[in-house]
């Protein structure tokens, strides 16, 4: 799997921008790189963008994403 991370600038903020559906290939399957100690008991997934600062990439998800990535 590789690891992939948000793109920030200068200020460690995190870049935010809208891709035209044109230049979507195929959705991703992102496993988050947890820390050391454990999730609060009411985290929320919708939460996982901002919270984690990594990413994996599952290129393993499906047959077609292993033959693009790989």
């Amino acid at each position: 799997m590789w690891k992939v991370k948000p793109l920030l600038d200068r200020q460690k903020n995190r870049v935010q921008m809208v891709e035209h559906l044109d230049v979507i290939f195929r959705s991703a399957h992102l496993i988050p790189v947890f820390g050391n100690g454990p999730l609060p008991d009411d985290f929320h997934f919708s939460f996982s963008l901002d919270v984690f600062n990594s990413y994996y990439v599952n290129r393993y998800a499906d047959y077609h994403t292993f033959e693009i990535v790989f």
